[in-house]
């Protein structure tokens, strides 16, 4: 699945959304300087975002796709695994990753992050979670449960953000057990987006779940949420919370 995204980054970089500029506020001001590690940087998009509050930017990204249209934002990126790759003795103010984090073993990336970063240098994973009204999770859940009902998991049943918790005290566990930064914190950031219906038809290809259904269960899906969106006038409001662990580095040993 984590190689699947790079199918079409197009399409990635256009319809997933971007993060809080209060959260990237909050990364900045919390760490000593401007240099930032984005790992898992896919196509750029929170690294565009550190870009424009003033950071200078290095994007490290395993899929050679994603990296290609980062590059073409002109982000600066090297292709590799974030365990496997080689910092050549650069040191980083900040380290954080975009809904990329859980890809990354989380002892051995807290560690790798540790040894690129600066005393006091700041590492922050953080998800974009649905928070969708009562209105919204029925209808969609109505269509999963009718046209993929084989689905691991409704995405619609449990609010989205207490999926994601497990993935932010998997991070906070990985940054404790690296043995060299403070306690981590959480931080969560609220915001709404309205979508027409075009635009969460076009996102929804792009969302982990789906990239791997047959093209005639994509299509179905699509067809069935796009009726949904109609029935509430062909546009609504999706709530998000933008959940982060963070936590600083320690001197160095």
């Amino acid at each position: 699945m984590a190689e699947s995204f790079g199918s079409d980054p197009e399409r990635y970089d256009r319809s997933r959304p971007g993060y809080p500029e209060a959260m990237v506020a909050a990364i900045v001001a919390a760490s000593p300087g401007p240099d930032v590690l984005d790992v898992g940087c896919g196509t750029g998009i929170a690294a565009r975002q550190f870009q424009a509050a003033g950071c200078r930017v290095l994007g490290v990204e395993v899929d050679e796709r994603m990296a290609e249209l980062a590059r073409w934002h002109g982000l600066e990126v090297e292709v590799a695994a974030f365990e496997a790759w080689d910092p050549a003795g650069r040191a980083f103010d900040a380290v954080v990753a975009g809904q990329a984090w859980h890809w990354v073993n989380p002892v051995a990336g807290a560690a790798k992050a540790a040894d690129v970063l600066r005393p006091g240098g700041r590492l922050a994973a953080f998800w974009n979670a649905f928070q969708p009204s009562s209105e919204v999770a029925e209808a969609f859940s109505a269509v999963y449960r009718r046209v993929v009902p084989d689905l691991p998991r409704n995405p619609w049943v449990i609010p989205v953000r207490d999926g994601h918790a497990a993935l932010v005290a998997r991070a906070a566990d990985g940054m404790r057990q690296a043995g060299a930064f403070g306690d981590p914190e959480q931080w969560r950031f609220d915001w709404e987006r309205v979508y027409t219906r075009g635009e969460w038809l076009d996102q929804l290809p792009t969302q982990g779940i789906h990239t791997q259904l047959s093209p005639a269960k994509l299509e179905a899906l699509l067809e069935g949420i796009g009726a949904a969106v109609d029935a509430m006038g062909g546009n609504f409001t999706m709530g998000y919370a933008t959940v982060a662990v963070t936590a600083a580095r320690t001197g160095v040993p």
